[in-house]
């Protein structure tokens, strides 16, 4: 396995994207450290790289042995404190801007003085969230899209500060990962969102004046815009409250009301309809 530009790498945040993260730079070498507060989403985390090893064993992607090998990079710590000599972090936590800062303040008190701090962020400021360190030349966007493991997409957003030096060895880094990376510029909801929220949006407005039925919805855009999955069900995938945090961004930072998120989201969010992750949503799940 040929050497990887960041050899050690802590990751914030064990869930659906952060573990996904773990995995793919465990499996491109890397040494990685997964940190959750909670130390359940911690377990769940690790058991979920485990098992998605396990599948790509059983697809023959993978050998048992590359598999173990693979999972015994991956260490796991509950404190942002357990962070050491990691070259590269990059957080994967609730898509709140307050939240976010208060993470990266303390990253940049932790984390060693050349490490550069990135994060998974699908809609927030690069610059404001760099503001809350004192390194904000080397902090970056690094948007993974969900499922990590598969998707070749990394969005590599440079904010106000970011350095030439970090954002070359970001891109590269993306690549050495098997990813495709794009690179940004730091406006609310970068590309991917800023196009892709407006047509989930609009759905769930057509979805509550009665245009058509979810499924009928689904099927148009599948079938008539050759789109993999329906914007209900990628809804769905996403998280609900996660739609409405990257559409309040976009509202908010961009002051056009074609962001305004439909009302019916709002609802679902507020009634704990969040898709998947809590087995509702636009539909139902086992």
């Amino acid at each position: 396995m040929a050497p990887v530009r960041y050899p050690k790498v802590a990751v914030i945040g064990a869930g659906t994207m952060g573990n996904g993260i773990a995995q793919v730079f465990a499996t491109s070498g890397a040494e990685v450290l997964l940190i959750d507060s909670d130390e359940k989403a911690l377990e769940r985390g690790i058991a979920t790289i485990e098992k998605n090893l396990g599948r790509m064993v059983k697809k023959e992607k993978l050998t048992d042995d590359a598999a173990r090998q693979t999972l015994g990079r991956v260490g796991r710590g509950t404190a942002l404190e357990d962070i050491s000599d990691q070259a590269l972090v990059v957080e994967a936590i609730v898509e709140r801007a307050d939240v976010k800062a208060a993470v990266f303040s303390k990253l940049d008190e932790i984390a060693k003085p050349e490490a550069v701090l990135a994060t998974n962020t699908s809609s927030i400021s690069i610059t404001e969230i760099a503001a809350n360190t004192q390194r904000p030349e080397q902090v970056i966007g690094m948007h993974f899209m969900n499922p990590v493991p598969i998707m070749k997409l990394v969005e590599v957003i440079r904010g106000q500060e970011t350095s030439d030096e970090v954002t070359s060895a970001v891109v590269e880094c993306s690549r050495e990962l098997g990813k495709e990376p794009v690179e940004a510029n730091d406006y609310p909801g970068f590309v991917s969102n800023r196009v892709l929220m407006p047509m989930i949006n609009e759905a769930v407005f057509c979805l509550m004046e009665g245009v058509a039925t979810r499924e009928g919805i689904d099927t148009v855009m599948k079938l008539g815009m050759a789109h993999p999955m329906g914007p209900l069900t990628l809804a769905d995938l996403i998280g609900l409250d996660v739609c409405l945090d990257i559409l309040e961004v976009l509202h908010r930072g961009l002051g056009d009301d074609k962001y305004r998120p439909c009302p019916l989201l709002r609802r679902m969010v507020a009634a704990g309809r969040l898709g998947r992750k809590s087995a509702k949503g636009f539909y139902d799940y086992d």
